[in-house]
């Protein structure tokens, strides 16, 4: 039986090991390194699918916690799943809801059996296992669906970090038992904190699963950069070659090109949306606090380098206009940029590596985006 989810290589980058690739799904290619946009309540905060298409988005990242709470997942089964419930017909991703439960703190409890918690919303009482977390993903029909995992916070000790791990591969063999769906496919995630024997042994065990593809939990959680990077580089080659490549929660332009320079495909964030609330564009200049003064009277577009339909139709005095009365259409518009943006971005990462020039590019690039550490 033919994998659901497969990769092809097409390029390496000669000089730093960036890998230039397609991911198949049952919804269509995916052009790799990829940074996908999070519609955490089935839907990328403010735009409608057809904006994300006209983007460019290739695949959308969907919250499998929040949409268990909301709507509830017989009624994204009942309405044909995911893809029609949400009228997006290109590949989806769901999380395993294990970021979200972790995050909940004292209102959750771990065992081996699984995690019972309170919900955020009503403080309704839940429990999430391995099984059910599969049959959740399954219900709600993404392409890809990851294994039920647990994040463990930063820092955290070796002792619990090992036994986190350690109980992360048992819940990945019960998630790869308990997932039937033919045309899904099970990433497993691999964890082991900021310990690198821990990461070897994590990612080991879960190759030897042999799963359609891989990611790197448990990084990107609040530690500093230079651990980040370390992690990150040290942990991609431990993942095959021939497996799509997953890196969790990053989604600042820096995070985003060190993530393809260690040969990662795929990324995800909230961050393009979130802080288009708080009134912040990205730009090839670096960010725009468009609610500052210094823009009450700048007829110029967000970005001059844009081609955006924000940019080609508004200005910043008008979109700081929108933001400071806080009109919803700010927002959109500043989502749209930001969205657009980090696409394109990801687009030139693609290019460069094909011309194995992306570590020159980076050098440019956090040069012009105001990035001091390089």
């Amino acid at each position: 039986m033919k994998p659901a989810v497969t990769y092809e290589l097409l390029h390496i980058d000669k000089n730093s090991g960036a890998r230039r690739g397609v991911v198949h799904t049952p919804h269509g290619d995916i052009q790799t390194p990829v940074f996908m946009p999070v519609g955490t309540q089935a839907t990328v905060k403010s735009m409608t699918p057809e904006e994300l298409k006209e983007i460019g988005a290739q695949i959308i990242l969907s919250n499998t916690y929040h949409l268990y709470l909301r709507p509830g997942q017989d009624i994204v089964k009942e309405a044909g799943g995911l893809h029609k419930f949400m009228n997006w017909d290109r590949p989806i991703l769901t999380d395993s809801g294990g970021f979200q439960v972790f995050s909940l703190g004292p209102l959750r409890t771990i065992t081996e059996e699984g995690v019972e918690f309170k919900s955020h919303l009503d403080g309704s009482k839940h429990f999430f296992s391995p099984e059910s977390v599969m049959k959740t993903e399954e219900d709600l029909g993404a392409d890809i669906i990851m294994a039920f995992d647990e994040c463990v916070e930063y820092p955290a000790s070796y002792e619990y970090t090992k036994q986190s791990m350690e109980r992360t591969t048992r819940w990945a063999k019960r998630c790869k038992e308990a997932h039937t769906t033919e045309n899904q496919a099970l990433f497993g995630i691999i964890q082991g904190g900021f310990y690198e024997d821990l990461r070897v042994q994590s990612a080991k065990d879960l190759v030897d699963m042999d799963l359609p593809g891989y990611a790197i939990g448990g990084i990107s959680v609040g530690e500093p950069k230079e651990e980040f990077l370390k992690m990150l580089y040290f942990t991609a080659p431990l993942m095959p070659e021939n497996k799509p490549r997953y890196l969790m929660g990053v989604g600042t332009p820096d995070y985003l090109i060190e993530a393809a320079l260690a040969g990662i495909d795929m990324c995800d964030c909230v961050l393009p949306t979130r802080i288009a609330r708080n009134g912040t564009a990205m730009t090839w200049n670096g960010k725009v606090v468009v609610r500052n003064a210094t823009y009450e009277r700048d007829w110029g577009p967000l970005d001059p380098e844009c081609d955006c339909y924000t940019c080609k139709n508004y200005t910043r005095a008008y979109i700081r206009h929108l933001v400071k009365t806080n009109e919803i259409l700010g927002v959109r518009l500043l989502s749209i940029h930001n969205i657009n943006f980090l696409t394109k971005l990801m687009e030139r990462v693609r290019i460069e590596i094909e011309n194995d020039n992306l570590l020159e590019f980076r050098k440019e690039f956090y040069k012009k985006y105001g990035y001091t550490n390089e």
